[in-house]
């Protein structure tokens, strides 16, 4: 039940990233392995352009991204440049 508020926060914090400033960028890191996941978890991952466990990729943070990252928001960690 804890894990539900902890994904709204993330997803409120993403959300207030967005709002706040247009070419703001996320670093994302993959924490998780991407196998025996939902397979339109594992096509979030690789939209993202995350292939291994530990590898951090740069991403603007549009809409579509911070929706993907929502997604997945329980196998990465995320913080803003």
């Amino acid at each position: 039940m804890w894990l539900r508020g902890v994904v709204s926060l993330f997803q409120k914090y993403l959300a207030k990233l967005l709002m706040n400033k247009k070419n703001r960028k996320l670093r994302v890191k993959l924490v998780k392995s991407r196998f025996g996941r939902i397979k339109a978890h594992q096509a979030s991952i690789a939209g993202i352009g995350l292939k291994k466990i530990n590898q951090v990729v740069e991403v603007h943070a549009t809409a579509e991204n911070i929706g993907m990252i929502n997604k997945i928001s329980y196998l990465v960690e995320v913080e803003e440049v």
